[in-house]
């Protein structure tokens, strides 16, 4: 027949063991979450990188249209053949034309200069947010780490105060957790 004291402990430990295995689900949580927003970020960040690329290319182009057409139209009043005066201003138009297109291409507007714009920078900030709910994730998981490991030595040594002070960090980091998938700009101090 076992104990009362021996009956209290095992309870103590069944307890200590069923927070144990709660802290281990919310880190489990924690490290998805981490994952995910890992990988979210390094998605977005290189969507971001290509989008300014893309645009760069295109102000470029822009640039050197532009520049061609205006050095033209400086050349053509040293020209006296009407024949060439209107060719020449054929070929300034279509510069022109093509410097409209980069600006606002009609054909495909979100490839238009200050769509691709917007997008990068859509791209910036969704990443930037995914760092931020990152950061609260690591932290997250940091502290439910350590609180699965003092509520493991709370069994083994029979520390109370060790699994109280699991609990204590379980709920920071559930919190933490919590905050990074559903408020991760709410602490200013993260990210």
């Amino acid at each position: 027949m076992a104990e009362p004291l021996e009956d209290a402990v095992e309870s103590e430990d069944k307890k200590v063991a069923l927070l144990i295995a709660i802290l281990a689900l919310f880190l489990a949580l924690a490290e998805a979450g981490a994952k995910n927003a890992d990988h979210r970020a390094t998605e977005l960040n290189i969507e971001s990188s290509d989008l300014y690329n893309f645009y760069q290319a295109k102000k470029v182009r822009s640039s050197i249209a532009e520049t061609a057409a205006e050095a033209l139209a400086a050349e053509r009043g040293a020209v006296s053949d009407p024949q060439v005066q209107a060719a020449i201003d054929k070929q300034i138009a279509s510069w022109k034309a093509a410097v409209a297109r980069f600006e606002n291409d009609p054909k495909t507007p979100e490839d238009s200069l200050d769509a691709i714009q917007e997008r990068a920078k859509q791209a910036s900030e969704g990443r930037e947010l995914s760092n931020r709910k990152l950061e609260h994730y690591e932290y997250s998981s940091g502290a439910l780490q350590i609180a699965v490991v003092l509520a493991s030595a709370a069994i083994i040594t029979g520390v109370a105060a060790l699994a109280w002070i699991a609990g204590g960090l379980g709920l920071i980091g559930a919190a933490l957790l919590g905050l990074g998938h559903l408020a991760p700009t709410l602490l200013p101090f993260f990210g």
